[in-house]
């Protein structure tokens, strides 16, 4: 698992992991429409962007690195022919960062051709893949995407389609979501405790699956409803329908609350819920657990933004005159990457990404609203920011709790030695980010303001309990798992 890369580590954020996106047409090319689809999903991965078609006779792929625009030009999109075809944007939390890990991986075998995107982390790839390799399997990249393609590979030629997948989903163990063309066949699966999210969609002449709603928006579709965990999606070859197979079911799902609070766009809709919604009921939360009566609430932009709008609303249904306004400029044109020679450079990065609106916060009591805190350094610049501009004090409210452990289940989150709350009080971190206060909200508010009991959601970077087994961690379920080498039945 690659962590803690030095370009995140400026702006102290967890990093978006991938977005998958798989479109099945009646009687057109599905390539541009799953190219606008990615740009919807860019948010969730800038490393890398790829589409696989499949025309009835034969695979077409392009990948490429970096953003989708730089990815893809018009010829390479039409040169992709085929009704059917699946989409990827890629952030790295394991692999390397090169060409050969950009998705979507194909291989072509025996049975037919495949194209596979992935959006997840698996626990048990090396054990998976060291398995296969005995069985004389050769592999071109590090990533485990690549293992659950060769596993799939080698299913179907011993089964059809729907034991194949199954077979594969008994043998992995993590978080997926994956869209997947089998010749000219669209799939889309979801991991059976639906830690990664995957969408349904309807258009006028065809059928969509996508990480987010926001991308079947683009189509101008309608969304059908939330590929279920442990489900197996299969879109018709002409367009007109899908067939859904129940595959694997668990007593408990394990939803990432982390898409509710910072990955997700909040125009998407997640696991039935409007995430802008959330976001804002999130905020309304920290105002009754941790309000104070400053002159303005301002947001961290982006994420922080509906929080901050939910806290202030609150706030003023109490009688507090608390005021909501924009307080930090964001520059837009700054992209995740750019030269910083220095270390002292990189330590005012943040000033190029962000700048405070001095007439907001000059000679006022300032409450800074973030989704999270990671390392400590962009909110301890962000408070030094606000405090040169004339702010009086600066509160700090964060709108989920305290981030202690690593993520094993697809975000690029930090080691525990990086974690400012690994090994701290909230009053010291308040100390150390140089806040006149600190809150943070508690995970029952979370799980309220989401509307799922933590039983259905992960929460292991806060609890430091997986819903995997993961070796050196802990596991808040105790659900037996199939050996790896043991045969699966068709």
């Amino acid at each position: 698992m690659s962590r803690g890369r030095s370009d995140d580590a400026v702006f102290d954020r967890p990093t978006e992991k991938c977005g998958v996106v798989g479109v099945s047409l009646a009687d057109r090319d599905a390539a541009l429409p799953t190219y606008y689809a990615l740009y919807a999903l860019q948010h969730r991965g800038q490393e890398s962007a790829g589409i696989v078609t499949h025309d009835g006779f034969q695979q077409h792929q392009h990948v490429g690195m970096g953003l989708v625009g730089d990815a893809f030009d018009e010829d390479d999109v039409e040169a992709l022919r085929g009704n059917a075809g699946i989409g990827h944007v890629r952030y790295p939390t394991a692999g390397s960062v090169d060409k050969s890990c950009a998705q979507p991986f194909s291989v072509s075998f025996k049975g037919g051709a495949l194209g596979l995107s992935h959006n997840g982390n698996l626990v048990n790839a090396d054990e998976v893949r060291a398995r296969l390799a005995d069985q004389g399997h050769a592999f071109t990249s590090d990533g485990d995407t690549e293992v659950i393609a060769h596993d799939l590979a080698r299913n179907l030629l011993e089964a059809d389609l729907v034991p194949a997948v199954e077979r594969t989903m008994n043998r992995i163990h993590g978080s997926y979501s994956l869209t997947i063309t089998h010749d000219d066949t669209v799939l889309g699966v979801r991991d059976p405790l639906g830690n990664r999210p995957l969408v349904l969609g309807e258009l006028e002449d065809g059928y969509v699956l996508a990480s987010e709603s926001a991308a079947i928006d683009t189509f101008g579709g309608d969304l059908v409803r939330d590929v279920r965990p442990g489900e197996l999606v299969v879109l018709h070859e002409d367009g007109a329908g899908y067939d859904s197979h129940q595959l694997v079911e668990e007593p408990n799902t394990a939803h990432c609350f982390f898409e509710y609070v910072y990955f997700a766009r909040p125009d998407s809709v997640v696991d039935e819920e409007l995430v802008y919604e959330v976001r804002r009921e999130l905020g309304r939360h920290l105002w009754r657990e941790a309000g104070v009566d400053s002159d303005v609430v301002m947001p961290v932009p982006d994420s922080g933004r509906a929080f901050a709008s939910g806290y202030a609303e609150q706030a003023q249904d109490a009688g507090s005159g608390v005021e909501f306004a924009e307080g930090l400029m964001k520059n837009r044109y700054v992209g995740r990457t750019f030269i910083m020679p220095t270390q002292s450079a990189r330590e005012r990065a943040v000033r190029l990404k962000l700048n405070p609106i001095r007439s907001t916060v000059e000679g006022r009591s300032v409450t800074l609203v973030d989704d999270s805190i990671v390392r400590g350094t962009t909110s301890s610049q962000l408070v030094d920011l606000l405090r040169e501009a004339g702010a009086n004090e600066v509160h700090v409210r964060i709108g989920a709790p305290p981030i202690t452990a690593p993520c094993y289940m697809g975000i690029d989150m930090a080691t525990r030695d990086e974690l400012i709350a690994a090994d701290r009080s909230t009053e010291e971190i308040a100390d150390e980010i140089g806040a006149d206060s600190l809150s943070y909200l508690p995970l029952d508010a979370v799980t309220a303001a989401i509307g799922k009991s933590e039983a259905d959601l992960c929460a292991g970077c806060v609890t430091g309990e997986y819903p995997f087994d993961v070796a050196g961690e802990e596991s808040d379920r105790d659900a037996e798992r199939p050996d790896v080498d043991a045969p699966a039945d068709d």
